[in-house]
C-alpha cells in the first residue's frame, strides 16, 4: 500500500510502499476512503508533540470501510463504513474510561502521532474506537468532522450552549466555521471575531449576526456591547492572545473556552473574573460517544465542511501551504 511517512521533526514526508498490515486481537483493518489534512499534522512535523513516535503515518480524520477484523472482534463487521479520530485508544479501566471520558485517560494514544494514521491506503485501528458513519453521509466531506467537527461540537457542549445563548467564535478556520454552524443549529445567537473584515461575508453566510474585526475595534468592548456580552467565547484560533483579548466581552457567569491555542501562556486579569464569576476552560476533541453525537447532529442538520479533494502525492505541498499561510479551505486526501 502507498503511504506518507513522517520520519522526524522538520523532515519532509516520505512517500513509500508498505505492506498491508493484518489486524490483531481487537483490531480492524480499514481501507481508507479519505483522510483530512489537519493543522495537528503540521504540529507533528514541527515538533510540537514531544510524545510523538517517528517514523509514523500521520492523519486522524479518517473515513473508510472495514475490510478485515482481528480475533475477538464481533463489531464492526466487514463492509461497515466507519470514521476514526484523534483518540486511537486508551487504557480502558481508569475512572475516566469507565465513565465514558476516554479522551481524558492519562494513557491515551493519539492516531497519526504515536500510532499510524490515515495518510495511507489502509489503516489498522482499534475496533472500540472507530465510529459508524450515518447512512448517506458523504465520507469525503465528512472526514474533517472526525477532528474539526468533533472539537467544535464537543466544545460547544462543554461550554453549555443552549437555545438563545450568545456564542462568540474566535477564528473562522476549520474548527471555527463548523462551530458557527453547529451553534446556529443549536439555536444560539452567534458572533464571529476575526482579524480583518475579510471573513465577514463568510461569517454572515454561516449564520453569524455580528462580526468583530480586531484590527478595527477592541473585541472585548464590541462583545460587551452585544446585549451585555457573550455567554460563551469559543477560541478556535491558533492564538492564546486572541482568546485572552475577549475576556472582557463575556457576560457575567460566562465562559472562555480554548479549543485553539498558541505557544504563549494564557494571562488573564483576576479581578473581573472574580467579580463576574467568569469561567475559563479548555476542551480537547472528544471521546467515542462524542463523535457519534457529532456525526448524528451533522447528518440531521446537513452540516458538512467544504473540502478540496487531493491525492496522497499532494499532501506534502498542502502541508507546506498551510505552514506558510497560503492554504485556503480544508484539503482531504482521497484514495480511489
Amino acid at each position: 500500500m502507498r503511504a506518507a511517512i513522517a520520519t522526524g521533526v522538520n523532515a519532509p514526508l516520505a512517500l513509500k510502499n508498505l505492506d498491508i498490515p493484518q489486524p490483531g486481537a481487537g483490531e480492524v483493518l480499514v481501507k481508507v476512503t479519505a483522510c483530512g489534512v489537519c493543522f495537528s499534522d503540521l504540529n507533528l512535523l514541527h515538533g510540537h508533540y514531544p510524545f510523538a513516535r517517528f517514523p509514523v503515518v500521520p492523519g486522524h480524520e479518517i473515513t473508510g470501510l472495514v475490510t478485515a477484523v482481528g480475533p475477538g472482534v464481533t463489531w464492526p463487521e466487514v463492509g461497515t463504513a466507519v470514521g476514526a479520530q484523534f483518540l486511537y485508544d486508551t487504557c480502558g479501566h481508569c475512572d475516566y474510561c469507565v465513565r465514558g471520558d476516554q479522551i481524558l485517560c492519562p494513557a491515551k494514544r493519539i492516531t497519526g502521532v504515536v500510532t499510524d494514521g490515515g495518510y495511507a491506503e489502509y489503516a489498522l485501528l482499534k475496533a472500540g474506537f472507530v465510529t459508524p458513519l450515518p447512512a448517506g453521509l458523504d465520507p469525503v466531506a465528512a472526514a474533517p468532522l472526525m477532528c474539526a467537527g468533533l472539537t467544535a461540537f464537543n466544545g460547544l457542549r462543554q461550554g453549555g450552549v443552549e437555545a438563545g445563548a450568545r456564542v462568540a467564535v474566535v477564528g473562522l478556520g476549520g474548527v471555527g466555521s463548523l462551530a458557527v454552524r453547529y451553534a446556529v443549529a443549536m439555536g444560539a445567537r452567534v458572533a464571529v471575531v476575526g482579524r480583518s473584515r475579510r471573513g465577514e461575508h463568510q461569517a454572515k453566510a454561516l449564520g453569524a449576526e455580528l462580526f468583530v474585526a480586531t484590527e478595527e475595534s477592541d473585541p472585548a468592548t464590541a462583545l460587551k456591547a452585544w446585549d451585555g456580552g457573550a455567554n460563551l467565547v469559543l477560541n478556535a484560533a491558533p492564538s492564546t492572545e486572541a482568546a485572552a483579548a475577549t475576556l472582557g466581552g463575556l457576560a457575567p457567569d460566562g465562559t472562555l473556552l480554548l479549543c485553539g491555542y498558541g505557544p504563549a501562556p494564557l494571562t488573564l486579569p483576576t479581578q473581573p473574573m472574580i467579580l463576574n464569576r467568569l469561567h475559563v476552560a479548555a476542551s480537547p476533541s472528544g471521546s467515542p460517544h462524542d463523535l457519534r453525537d457529532t456525526l448524528a447532529f451533522s447528518a440531521a442538520h446537513g452540516i458538512l465542511p467544504d473540502v478540496t479533494p487531493i491525492t496522497l502525492d499532494q499532501a506534502p505541498q498542502t502541508l507546506a501551504a498551510m505552514a506558510d499561510g497560503t492554504a485556503r479551505g480544508r484539503s482531504v486526501i482521497t484514495f480511489g
